[in-house]
């Protein structure tokens, strides 16, 4: 599998530990998109194309955890955009799921930061489904997460 144009992907400001596939220390990284063939985070190192990764969301419950291979990096001078293919086909269905709660987290930040707005994580997906969940996913959730 590629990760293809074809996927939708979002920006999200939602962290995500990302750790070599064969040691357990973990490095958190700001999770940059996701879709259903993968994701992109920023990082402040090279991960070399073929690199198998862990990746855990734990904004979510349960926690995501999946495992990708490094498909692609590019930057240069510690800053990187790294693109990760998930290697479960479960984990495709899953990650669905997550992007939903990505971008119901960062809708809920963008109403505080702009309306001054404090909602709970509930409220904030009451809210996000019933303005945009009948087109997600769609160009239009980029506006709103």
């Amino acid at each position: 599998m590629t990760i293809s144009r074809n996927y939708l992907r979002h920006p999200s400001d939602i962290p995500i530990d990302i750790l070599p596939a064969q040691i357990d220390a973990g490095d958190t990284r700001p999770l940059h998109n996701i879709s259903h063939g993968g994701l992109s985070f920023s990082a402040s190192q090279l991960y070399p194309q073929g690199e198998v990764v862990r990746m855990r969301i734990t904004l979510v419950s349960p926690v995501f955890e999946a495992v990708g291979k490094v498909v692609w990096c590019h930057g240069s001078d510690g800053h990187f955009i790294v693109g990760v293919e998930f290697l479960d086909e479960v984990d495709l269905f899953r990650a669905r799921m997550v992007e939903q709660i990505c971008h119901i987290e960062h809708y809920k930040k963008t109403l505080h930061k702009s309306e001054g707005r404090h909602l709970t994580s509930q409220e904030a997906a009451l809210e996000w489904i019933s303005k945009y969940a009948d087109g997600f996913p769609s160009q239009e959730d980029d506006a709103a997460g």
